[in-house]
């Protein structure tokens, strides 16, 4: 049906804004779309055939054929929800589509292209119209060119029972009741231009250009016969330094060609937004969300009833154009808010109280995936060293939502093919092996694979003394194939301890204890095992973790120390006392003591503890270090204790063997460590000699407002390897072998750390080998290469 840019309700052609409704319908309820886009159109043909007796009105401020952008991205899932919903659209839907397999990504001069990704690409004009027809077939009013000022006003006009804010990201209605909504708006830190060209691309295409001004990307595909999307982005500064803020749209766009001419085959990119000037068309994408999506109104003079108002699509919340589009969530919001509405039988408080709590799980899932992707497109300079192939594999897992394994379903050559080189980046043999069980050298020592077993608290120890349980739990992990385990934080006096059972360093029945320990691990596996060395400060002097965790003991408490003298707890933890000048060289002393006798005791690895509150912790934290002296104030300052302890056991370590130091790399506090300052950090330790920086969160303050989830320490450690070009551990939430795959395999970090599935499984690691099919645990294997024939063929890295 043609439209023909005017306004059609009730079977009328009429203006907008003089539009007169019907009266009042006995059976039914009365509906309003204020906003015209994919959200309101698909709930209002779905509410209509959910029952005719349903009036529905969408209201649209354009033309019928008026839209902006160019072609939306779907999956098969989507369309597969479509189907379900409505299958005669679904069915005009999908013989528009555009279908693709493959994703091609340009950089540095290659090509590398990954398939059964499974893309479908239709002109967001052409969508529109199908449902705006679909619409007026089922009895849909639509009313065009009707700029909606007063919704109240239209409540009443049509007696509604159901506003729904479909009116997108610059929602009116949603910033008329912010006050109800509550939405957070982060505007997102790249400019983007949304274009089109003739140039066909045949596959999902990134192009990535580096400018004497910084890079370029586009995101470019088909959507329709001859036609394709190719949006253009780069960061605000690289926006600038290319003097694009001044030029015209024109110049702008001419600018663009220049760039991608080598993609574009001579074809001009096109804009289809000749009403903005200059360069407004480059905009900074509004990541939304709303923490409540229903706020209800009572208008005057419609007999005091009651009407919700429910925000959705784009009004609701947004996710970033690099994992999908913003159709598919508002389509998949139509279609999940009338499916509650009807399974509450039209009892609305209850069905939009459900559309809220079931949906926005859904979305923030999204929304989480689509920040990941968002930030990887931010910071394309911090993947521009990588190598063109793992650069590829970063781009495809950067949302978190396609993992390694996802990447075999999807196309399994092309993953084998991955993982090959990346073996080949380990050893001069080039096996297909799974990331995660490439062996890696640090120094002189040789980990078997990536996997470690993070230190655990355990309590278990008698005055320091570790004993059969540590013995049993730190050997049948070796037996179970990890590359390299660390032990618990162990003290390096008996008032460094965090609680009377914790392990300590500190005396020659100590050393002798850990020595069987080591010997078990060297005689009876091929794992390494390193001990972590600490000071507990103002943490120490506890109850055991089970009893009241960081509260102190009912009696024998010995005295704390800390940066400054501040409680872990206040009102309940003991005052610590600030840290003398003189204390400080005695704690340096027993750091290199403990040293000297964890080489007696031989371990293989040390690690020092600098992180989670603990004493060294508590002088680079600006929440917990507020000295004046020249220990306290700047980051170089904060640093000069905990740089004297390492470089003061550096000294005495075997040279050949690898030192790591864990950190906190963000506090989770407003006014603490951040993550910016934790490269910072990680730089600062590396250039000092250490080789590995184990990156782990929060703890410093009972504050903390950590956001969780899985891996979701991993970014933290991205940020510290590839921007800080520091060697990393990851730690935090990872709980298969598939994560730890996509995390190494991406270069996000260089070793994974776990605690808690090696807690409930000594043979996790064996047991997620069999469970993917992966042979070859404990390789290098003497019997299957000859140890020794791989240490002298093994490519080491320097470190340094």
């Amino acid at each position: 049906m043609n439209l023909s840019g005017k306004n059609t309700v009730t079977g009328k052609t009429v203006t907008g804004k003089n539009a007169v409704p019907d009266q009042h319908p006995v059976s039914g309820k009365n509906i309003v779309c204020i906003g015209g886009g994919p959200a309101g159109l698909y709930f209002g043909l779905l509410m209509k055939l959910q029952d005719p007796d349903n009036r529905v009105v969408v209201i649209e401020r354009n033309r019928p054929y008026d839209t902006f952008g160019w072609g939306v991205v779907f999956s098969d899932a989507t369309l597969e929800n479509l189907h379900q919903a409505d299958p005669v659209s679904a069915e005009t839907i999908g013989k528009a589509f555009s279908r693709w397999d493959d994703i091609d990504i340009h950089f540095k001069g290659t090509v590398n292209r990954s398939g059964g990704h499974g893309f479908i690409g239709i002109g967001r004009k052409k969508l529109l119209n199908i449902l705006q027809d679909r619409c007026l077939e089922v009895g849909v009013e639509l009313v065009f060119e009707a700029q909606v000022e007063d919704e109240q006003a239209i409540a009443r006009q049509y007696h509604a029972d159901l506003l729904v804010a479909s009116d997108g990201l610059n929602s009116q209605i949603r910033t008329h009741y912010a006050e109800f909504f509550q939405p957070d708006i982060d505007q997102r830190h790249c400019r983007f231009v949304w274009l089109g060209t003739r140039k066909i691309f045949d596959a999902f295409t990134f192009l990535f250009v580096e400018t004497e001004h910084g890079w370029f990307q586009v995101h470019a595909y088909q959507f329709q016969e001859g036609l394709s999307t190719f949006i253009v982005e780069t960061t605000e500064e690289t926006w600038l330094a290319a003097g694009i803020d001044k030029m015209s749209q024109e110049g702008g766009i001419a600018y663009c060609e220049k760039i991608f001419a080598p993609w574009l085959d001579g074809h001009p990119l096109i804009s289809n937004a000749a009403h903005l000037r200059g360069a407004a068309i480059w905009i900074r994408f509004p990541r939304i969300i709303c923490r409540n999506w229903v706020h209800w109104i009572t208008p005057e003079g419609d007999n005091g009833k009651p009407v919700p108002i429910v925000l959705m699509g784009d009004a609701a919340h947004t996710a970033h154009f690099s994992i999908g589009s913003g159709t598919k969530l508002a389509l998949e919001d139509a279609i999940e808010l009338a499916s509650r509405l009807q399974a509450h039988h039209g009892n609305l408080p209850a069905g939009l109280a459900d559309y809220q709590q079931s949906r926005s799980v859904e979305v923030l899932k999204i929304q989480n995936a689509a920040r990941n992707s968002t930030e990887w497109f931010e910071n394309v300079v911090r993947y521009d060293a990588l190598p063109p192939e793992q650069f590829a594999y970063s781009l495809l897992t950067r949302s978190q939502r396609i993992s390694h394994e996802n990447l075999r379903l999807r196309d399994r050559a092309w993953l084998e093919n991955y993982e090959r080189w990346f073996a080949r980046t380990s050893t001069p043999f080039s096996p297909l092996i799974p990331p995660l069980l490439t062996p890696y050298r640090v120094r002189g020592v040789l980990l078997k694979n990536r996997v470690v077993v993070s230190p655990t608290l355990l309590y278990s120890a008698v005055e320091g003394t570790p004993g059969s349980f540590h013995l049993a739990h730190l050997g049948s992990r070796a037996l179970g194939g990890a590359g390299l385990l660390i032990a618990e934080m162990t003290a390096i006096s008996p008032q460094a301890r965090v609680t009377p059972a914790c392990t300590g360093l500190w005396n020659d029945q100590h050393v002798q204890a850990w020595k069987t320990i080591t010997d078990f691990v060297h005689q009876h596996s091929d794992s390494q095992i390193g001990i972590q060395l600490g000071h507990a400060g103002r943490r120490g002097s506890t109850q055991l973790g089970w009893e009241q965790s960081d509260h102190p003991l009912p009696e024998g408490n010995w005295p704390l120390v800390s940066a400054s003298a501040l409680p872990y707890l206040p009102g309940v933890s003991q005052v610590p006392a600030a840290l003398t000048r003189a204390q400080m060289k005695d704690i340096i002393a027993q750091f290199v003591a403990a040293t000297q006798r964890a080489i007696e005791a031989g371990f293989d690895w040390l690690e020092i503890q600098a992180a989670h509150g603990y004493l060294l912790s508590s002088f680079i934290s600006p929440l917990t270090n507020q000295r004046d002296d020249e220990y306290g104030g700047s980051l170089e300052n904060r640093l000069r204790f905990p740089l004297a302890v390492f470089k003061a056991v550096r000294h005495v370590w075997p040279m050949d063997l690898p030192i790591s130091v864990r950190i906190s790399a963000t506090d989770w506090v407003e006014g603490g460590t951040t993550v910016d300052e934790a490269v910072e950090i990680a730089r600062r330790l590396y250039a000092a000699g250490v080789d590995m920086v184990d990156c782990s969160t929060g703890e410093v303050s009972v504050e903390q407002q950590p956001v969780y989830g899985r891996m979701y320490q991993t970014p933290m450690a991205d940020r510290i390897r590839n921007e800080g070009n520091v060697p990393v551990i990851a730690v935090g939430a990872m709980t298969d072998a598939d994560q730890i795959n996509s995390i190494i395999a991406s270069g996000r970090a260089d070793l994974c750390a776990l605690s808690r599935p090696f807690l409930a499984d000594p043979a996790w690691l064996l047991h997620e080998c069999a469970r993917y099919g992966w042979t070859g645990i404990n390789w290098p294997k003497p019997y299957l290469y000859g140890k020794e024939q791989l240490e002298r063929q093994f490519i080491q890295k320097d470190t340094h």
